[in-house]
């Protein structure tokens, strides 16, 4: 996805990944024994046909958490959303929380003009819908009602097993986690070592985001102005020439080299996030990121952009209780990002930065709480915590599939 010339052109990336199926067809006939399972990302939609060929179960996983997964649900059977204008708000039926959003703030499936992307989605839906189960990113003390509610209309076949990020314990493979980084661990750890404890704000939008110049120099001018110290991850991409020409003809890297860091590529995150100087992240709330912000312990700015991450939002801000939003308003799809402009202004990120990182005690409170979610996360992933009870539950459950066949 990060390659792609044009993002109208996922659709097309999504399709032809059908050509894999012959191949690996070929493939498990050779194998002795078969497979006992196909675990598959959603968008790989042969592989419930393939599943469905060998006589196996497919477990699809699709990265989103189960509280995103119940919004889906009763948005699509309710079809509320049908009934409002794009900036009016409603509330999502039949949740734990009262979670209203507007209709702009929805994801594809729901805010997309295109008929290609909604036949495309509504395909999606039924796959996922035919397979026997789902793995969840997540672990169930996080959202707890939620997950009891997600694994009811899934007829328990939902497991919650996460945070899969955990799984990298040392710093070499914090590092190296998703991409090759583009600093030096030890300069990086080096410069967060000269900071205080929980005063750093790290700014990092994902790995396709493909935000306008004059909405990241906003950016730019708010930590500026935040007088806090930061870490930046400026990403190489869409019109990375004409963000770095600014830094480098405005001054602003020269301006901010005693208090900041900019990471010009990919960011060594876990590293950076697991390190005591982080204070506050301010991430596009897509749900790696997030978990791997709760996972350290660290409190959020909140800034989502397009898909779901509205709703990841609504998870931190209002029923987490361990985020700030800047304010974000619509959903801006990834190709329209010079149409929308910019969305979100200097003084909005500043006041949210604020928020999160003063000393007052609604500040203190959202820390404390982010601390005690990471400790669950731990011990979640740990023998006898939920995700690893989850995962043998899921295990045992393919074997019994299999023994019920021979």
């Amino acid at each position: 996805m990060d390659d792609l010339p044009n993002m109208g052109l996922a659709h097309d990336l999504f399709l032809a990944h059908s050509s894999l199926q012959q191949e690996v067809e070929q493939y498990i006939e050779t194998l002795n024994p078969r497979p006992n399972c196909i675990l598959s990302s959603t968008y790989l939609l042969w592989t419930g046909e393939t599943a469905k060929k060998f006589q196996i179960p497919r477990i699809v996983f699709d990265g989103m958490n189960c509280f995103t997964q119940m919004c889906n649900y009763v948005l699509y059977l309710s079809k509320v959303y049908e009934s409002v204008n794009e900036s009016d708000s409603f509330v999502l039926p039949g949740l734990p929380d009262r979670i209203e959003l507007t209709r702009s703030q929805l994801s594809f499936a729901f805010n997309s003009g295109s008929t290609d992307v909604k036949d495309f989605i509504e395909k999606l839906r039924v796959s996922e819908s035919e397979a026997y189960g789902i793995v969840i990113n997540s672990f169930q003390e996080l959202e707890q009602e939620y997950a009891n509610a997600y694994q009811k209309v899934k007829e328990d076949k939902a497991w919650c097993i996460g945070p899969l990020s955990l799984c990298h314990k040392d710093a070499s493979e914090k590092v190296q986690r998703g991409n090759k980084s583009s600093i030096d661990k030890n300069k990086c750890i080096k410069w967060l070592d000269s900071q205080e404890n929980k005063s750093v704000i790290y700014v990092c939008l994902g790995s396709i985001s493909r935000l306008e110049p004059a909405q990241l120099i906003e950016l730019a001018l708010a930590l500026e102005s935040s007088k806090k110290p930061f870490i930046w991850v400026v990403r190489a991409g869409h019109k990375t020439e004409k963000i770095e020409n600014w830094i480098d003809e405005e001054g602003f890297e020269e301006r901010t080299k005693d208090r900041g860091l900019l990471i010009h590529g990919w960011a060594p995150q876990l590293l950076v996030l697991s390190h005591p100087a982080i204070g506050a992240f301010l991430t596009h709330c897509g749900w790696n990121s997030a978990l791997e912000g709760i996972s350290a312990g660290v409190p959020m700015v909140t800034w989502p952009q397009f898909q779901e991450q509205f709703y990841n939002e609504k998870l931190l801000v209002q029923v987490l209780r361990i985020g700030v939003s800047v304010g974000a308003q619509k959903v801006v799809h990834l190709g329209e990002e010079e149409k929308s402009g910019v969305v979100v202004k200097s003084e909005e990120f500043i006041k949210a930065i604020e928020m999160v990182m003063e000393d007052g005690k609604e500040s203190e409170d959202r820390r404390n709480r982010a601390k005690e979610l990471s400790k669950m996360s731990y011990e979640a992933i740990e023998e006898g915590g939920s995700s690893h009870r989850n995962m043998t539950r899921l295990i045992q459950d393919i074997k019994n599939q299999y023994y019920a066949k021979n």
